[in-house]
């Protein structure tokens, strides 16, 4: 997959002004991102209209948004002018490719919107794709932190980076592994998506601590190398910055520091989660306090009382989940009470 890589000039050194003003156009990167956004806004859009009472949270559209932006941030701007002149500066693309893109799409929830948004035969076809055993397999969480275990030693310790620097196809396949790896990784630990795998958030929490010590390793690896690892680096000419040693200690130090400072992130954003559903449970959820006010004023009005005004929070698709469960659970209780009532009438 061409991605239209345009290489920096080496002796046009990297400052605050090329930082905000060098800029490459990567067709594929592009077309892909303009693609997917329009999509994702049809889908708000089928949403908004069949159902206007309960819109798409706007929260999850420019988070995902965002994702599509850091996409194109990490290799259409200097960053990807300039990674394969400075180690330093491919290490914060490689960052930014599967440690804050992923997340960022994953809580979006595209597949939830694909599945609000369509109609058999669409719905159908996606329902049983997400079941497959592919997407199962994939998705497994120690499988997929496998893979994403793989990918970052994979890419930085070995002669693919080398390739990486001198084959255009391979530079571009390294982005796509990073994004479905950091996609594949993070969708079960932070993302609410209809698969099969349900992770607690302890469990979530422990997985996100066990795959901190990936970037520790392999940035201490890299602060220890006393040569230059990747000769693409010094063919390229470049004549001024750090050295090549030098460049590349900084990019072994942004992979341990700055990996395990997002990864850190998201863990505090999990264990945030995990308040919030525990104050959410405690509470039963905005929805269901909405349910519980309505079947109170009827029963106030009934008694000749006056019950509280219900929540006026306006609901959105996330609270359906949860008023499904809502739902059967009241059915449930009807059968009980249909059971029960002829009873007594029989006593």
């Amino acid at each position: 997959m061409e991605l239209a890589h345009v290489p920096a000039e080496p002796n046009v050194p990297l400052g605050s002004h090329t930082a905000l003003t060098s800029w490459q156009f990567a067709p594929v990167v592009s077309v892909a991102v303009a693609l997917t956004a329009l999509l994702y806004l049809i889908g708000v859009w089928r949403v908004w209209r069949e159902h206007p009472a309960r819109p798409w949270p706007l929260i999850r559209t420019l988070t995902f948004f965002a994702g599509l932006t850091t996409v194109v941030i990490a290799t259409q701007s200097s960053i990807g002018v300039y990674d394969d002149t400075l180690f330093s500066v491919h290490m914060i693309q490689h960052l930014l490719l599967i440690m804050v893109a992923p997340p960022l799409l994953v809580v979006g929830r595209p597949v939830m919107l694909l599945l609000h948004a369509s109609h058999n035969p669409l719905h159908g076809w996606t329902k049983r794709v997400i079941r497959s055993r592919v997407v199962t397999a994939t998705t497994c969480p120690p499988v997929a932190a496998v893979v994403y275990a793989v990918v970052i030693v994979g890419t930085h310790l070995t002669g693919f980076m080398n390739t990486a620097l001198t084959n255009e196809q391979v530079h571009s396949a390294e982005h796509v592994a990073y994004l479905l790896a950091g996609y594949l990784y993070f969708l079960p630990l932070l993302g609410s998506e209809p698969i099969r795998w349900k992770l607690s958030f302890p469990s979530r929490f422990l997985l996100l601590a066990l795959s901190m010590p990936v970037d520790t390793f392999v940035g201490i690896v890299l602060l220890q190398v006393d040569h230059e690892l990747f000769p693409a680096y010094a063919e390229a000419g470049r004549t001024w910055g750090p050295s090549l040693v030098g460049d590349l200690h900084q990019g072994g130090a942004i992979m341990w520091v700055g990996g395990d400072a997002l990864m850190f992130v998201l863990m505090l954003g999990v264990f945030t989660a995990f308040l919030r559903d525990r104050r959410a449970q405690g509470t039963m959820g905005a929805w269901l306090e909405g349910a519980r006010s309505n079947a109170l004023q009827d029963a106030a009005s009934k008694a000749g009382v006056t019950a509280p005004a219900p929540s006026r929070r306006r609901r959105t698709v996330d609270d359906d989940e949860h008023l499904a469960a809502y739902n059967a659970y009241l059915a449930q209780l009807n059968q009980a009470v249909e059971v029960i009532e002829p009873s007594k009438r029989e006593a």
